[in-house]
């Protein structure tokens, strides 16, 4: 009665303070759905050029609100709770960058939209996991530095291996928890189940899956599938739409370690908090949103193409 109560509250404040909610699937689910638009990264990147809003709130990390003020500095950008960061937005050094720039004279820097404003504006375009590969791809570099997440690297060096990669070693916490003995204990009990993992998951583990993909790729694999049982090797956030869409199908993670504490700071009541109080929004200086700006800006020409 009280969440429903919050969930009201909230739906009355963004209409008058003319606020939209974009959320990600690692979320609460009682968060995803009192959102206008819930999705992966890129599809939220991509929706926050197209609101007419003039007030975003992020539900998500730090770097997914950076995105959304880079791409749109006439709005104003909040964020649902001010500390959710994602740590490894900040595992590459600009340093090394320049050094690499130097040593490489036909080498592309290719950012993970995971990352910081800083390290975005060294870079020559952004990706995200759903379409990495297709971007990488299509850039007529022959040298791919990839910041800052090896495993996707990793993955997308072999599958497209006329690149040549250089590696940076940052990675994702709760994807590189998730061990390959944890998806063959949990596919004896459920053998009939599909397994399903991130391509930031370690090279054992993606050997053990069925398919990769980015989350919102993952969503779309188990709703056509046929299949009704599945393994998850991503954040347990994405659970809340696979049930929402799939209501028949049984769904397993693979251990405790599939949360990420900073999704989770976001909260109902953070939410409500900030619509009453819209204050912080993300201030970028537009020297450095404008270098950022181009490979993002990049990155959404390249994948809409």
């Amino acid at each position: 009665m009280i969440e429903q109560s919050i969930k009201n509250r909230i739906l009355q404040l963004k209409k008058e303070k003319d606020v939209v909610i974009l959320a990600h699937y690692y979320v609460d689910g009682a968060v995803q759905e009192i959102a206008d638009y819930v999705g992966d990264s890129y599809y939220l990147a991509e929706q926050a050029t197209k609101v007419a809003q003039e007030n975003i709130l992020f539900c998500g990390v730090i770097f997914m609100g950076e995105s959304a003020k880079i791409l749109n500095p006439q709005k104003k950008v909040y964020m649902a709770d001010d500390s959710a960061d994602c740590p490894m937005a900040h595992m590459a050094d600009i340093g090394k960058i320049r050094t690499i720039r130097d040593e490489y004279n036909d080498v592309a820097v290719v950012c993970y939209v995971n990352s910081t404003a800083e390290i975005k504006a060294e870079s020559d375009v952004c990706v995200t996991s759903s379409n990495a590969v297709q971007i990488v791809r299509a850039l007529p570099n022959k040298y791919i530095y990839f910041i800052p997440d090896y495993n996707l690297a990793h993955y997308i060096s072999n599958q497209v291996p006329e690149k040549k990669f250089i590696f940076n070693d940052g990675f994702c916490h709760v994807h590189k928890s998730i061990h390959s003995n944890d998806i063959k204990t949990a596919a004896k009990v459920h053998p009939e189940a599909l397994v399903l993992a991130h391509p930031e998951c370690t090279e054992d583990v993606l050997e053990l899956a069925d398919y990769i993909g980015s989350t919102s790729q993952i969503i779309e694999f188990v709703t056509k599938s046929k299949n009704n049982t599945f393994i998850i090797c991503t954040e347990m956030g994405i659970f809340f739409e696979l049930m929402q869409k799939n209501p028949t199908k049984k769904f397993y993670s693979v251990g405790h370690r599939q949360f990420c504490p900073n999704m989770k700071k976001v909260t109902l009541e953070k939410v409500l908090d900030k619509l009453k109080n819209l204050d912080r929004d993300i201030d970028i200086n537009e020297s450095l949103r404008a270098r950022a700006m181009k490979p993002l800006k990049r990155m959404l020409e390249i994948a809409g193409e």
